[in-house]
């Protein structure tokens, strides 16, 4: 009987195939998928960063204009002196330290937001600045409710319980007041807008 033998050929792409080669395609792709998802998350930030400046703005405009907001009438009498100011109303007093709370927070909150621009694919960043958007938010928002409602009182009145309107009087501080409470719900338009930077962020994640 004769011998048989039998050749098998095994082709080079087969042999490169098993070394590793085929799947190096795939890590090629998801990487340069993870740089274009960097530049995105680096780029929404920024603007995260550059909206924390103008909420600053605002919030730091918001507290210094009421508490400049004093006026006295230029007429007085022998035992009388006619002058409104914010520490006279507690819900004003409150407004000027939520609001200057608030700044310090903006202000504290900037080197974290830095770091997410350094690193973008960082969560824990992104996490904790939504957390303490989100309470600060709140804190602004009542700040600017409540002093909102008493703005509203003393240029209107009410005339259930006899609350007579001050602003016809006391002009500059009522312009002022006003102008304050205007400026605290700038400042809330920009948390909100914060907050949902960083869940979107979050979310592509």
């Amino acid at each position: 009987m004769k011998n048989e033998s039998t050749i098998i050929d095994v082709p080079a792409d087969s042999s490169a195939a098993m070394k590793g080669k085929a799947p190096l395609i795939g890590v090629a792709k998801d990487h340069h998928t993870t740089s274009g998802s960097g530049g995105y998350k680096r780029g929404l930030s920024i603007f995260d960063f550059l909206l924390r400046l103008a909420a600053i703005v605002a919030a730091s405009v918001a507290a210094g204009t009421m508490f400049t907001s004093d006026e006295t009438l230029p007429f007085f009498t022998q035992f009388l002196q006619f002058e409104a100011g914010y520490d006279d109303l507690p819900t004003f007093q409150f407004f000027v330290i939520a609001m200057s709370m608030v700044s310090g927070y903006l202000l504290l909150s900037l080197p974290i937001s830095v770091v997410t621009i350094v690193r973008p694919l960082a969560t824990a960043p992104r996490l904790l600045l939504l957390v303490l958007d989100t309470a600060a938010l709140a804190f602004n928002m009542a700040a600017a409710s409540s002093a909102a409602a008493i703005s509203y009182l003393a240029h209107n009145g009410n005339q259930n319980t006899n609350w007579l309107p001050i602003c016809q009087q006391f002009g500059d501080f009522c312009l002022k007041s006003s102008g304050a409470v205007v400026s605290s719900f700038v400042a809330v338009v920009f948390f909100t807008i914060l907050v949902v930077l960083s869940g979107v962020a979050l979310k592509r994640h």
